[in-house]
C-alpha cells in the first residue's frame, strides 16, 4: 500500500496516479493556460476538477466545469480544456465499451 496526496505526484501538467490499469492523471493548469485540442480513441474520460475551474471544448461545444463537477464522454471527441482560474482535474482514461 502507498498513500500519496495528489499534490505528491510527480509530472506537469500531467502526472499518473497509477503505474499501469486504467490511466489516470492529475492536470494541473495556472488560469490562461490549456492544453491543444486531442483524442483518446477506443477510451471513456471521466474528468472531475477537484479545484478552480476550466472551459472543456468537446468538438464544437464548450462546457464551464467547476470544482466538484464531473465530465463524462467518449475518447473519440476531441477534448481540450483551458483553466479560467488556476485549477486542478482528476483525468481517468477507462476501456471503452467497445474495448
Amino acid at each position: 500500500m502507498e498513500q500519496v496526496t495528489l499534490d505528491d505526484l510527480d509530472g506537469r501538467p500531467h502526472a499518473a496516479v497509477f503505474e499501469s490499469g486504467p490511466k489516470t492523471v492529475r492536470l494541473v493548469l495556472d488560469a490562461g493556460d490549456g492544453v491543444a485540442a486531442h483524442t483518446h480513441p477506443g477510451k471513456d474520460v471521466l474528468f472531475h476538477v477537484l479545484d478552480g475551474e476550466m472551459e472543456v471544448a468537446l468538438d464544437d461545444e464548450s462546457t464551464t466545469v467547476a470544482a466538484g463537477d464531473v465530465l463524462r464522454f467518449d475518447g473519440e471527441r476531441e477534448v481540450a480544456p483551458t483553466a479560467l482560474t488556476d485549477a486542478r482535474a482528476l483525468v481517468v482514461l477507462a476501456p471503452g465499451a467497445d474495448g
